[in-house]
């Protein structure tokens, strides 16, 4: 059965593999606090139905308790460690099966493997709190290794935590005019591609949200990331096959025979 990602827009896709399918850092919003969805519609309700759901850390864009509660009931749900002392909400999703990770932890759902990897990116709830927790990716493992970043930096040994991937869904913008620490752009998500050598990456977290009132603040942070990931990956990386989407759209992850 072939392998599919469906990007929904900002950090939210859909990895489809042996007859699983996981959601990432679920966002079915249209407003979030002072961001709005500028571009790509709210997610479809077949966007919810997944078997398992990864959240990569604690900010509010990555995980959403609204969102988190409208997937089905018994959904299993991952999430950085300490989060539920962080997220009170986590608590009250009970129709959910929840699981804290830490880097190396694994979760097997038939012949699927859901194992977390470090990342690079302060992951605590904002505003800043007692409770810290782990930012994480994660490497979905089926006919295909799949590697999801969440947010993170480029890392010392990124490509000895990930492992060998055949396909990479990767950061190359945010949802405002400048980036922080801990965060890739287009370039630095290029050479990440570089690093990891997988067969195919599709860029995320772009292109999506931007704060009311700033649109003509650095525009171009906004839209031109995804298109920079393909040149600069073009040249860093030639033999990866870039996947620039539109969001809710899919592509097939080649799979090695």
């Amino acid at each position: 059965m072939p392998v599919e990602v469906t990007w929904w827009g900002h950090a939210t896709c859909t990895v489809e593999d042996s007859d699983t399918r996981v959601i990432t850092d679920p966002l079915f919003a249209r407003r979030l606090a002072h961001l709005r969805r500028r571009r790509g519609e709210v997610p479809p309700a077949d966007a919810r139905r997944a078997d398992v759901a990864v959240v990569s850390h604690l900010h509010a864009d990555h995980l959403h308790v609204p969102s988190l509660a409208l997937l089905a009931p018994g959904t299993r749900l991952l999430v950085p460690r300490g989060a539920p002392q962080a997220v009170p909400g986590l608590r009250r999703l009970g129709h959910l099966h929840l699981r804290e990770m830490a880097p190396g932890d694994e979760v097997s759902l038939g012949d699927l493997r859901v194992r977390a990897v470090p990342a690079r990116h302060d992951g605590r709830r904002l505003p800043l709190g007692p409770h810290r927790a782990p930012a994480l990716g994660y490497v979905i493992e089926g006919e295909a290794r799949t590697y999801f970043a969440g947010d993170t930096g480029l890392f010392e040994g990124m490509e000895e935590e990930v492992g060998p991937v055949d396909a990479a869904l990767l950061p190359v913008g945010g949802w405002g005019p400048y980036l922080g620490h801990g965060h890739l752009d287009a370039g630095r998500a290029a050479e990440a591609v570089a690093r990891l050598a997988p067969r195919s990456a599709v860029p995320v977290h772009y292109g999506t949200f931007w704060p009311i009132g700033l649109d003509a603040v650095r525009p171009h942070e906004f839209h031109t990331p995804g298109d920079e990931f393909v040149r600069l990956s073009a040249m860093r990386a030639p033999g990866v096959a870039v996947h620039r989407l539109g969001h809710g759209e899919s592509t097939r992850v080649e799979v090695p025979r």
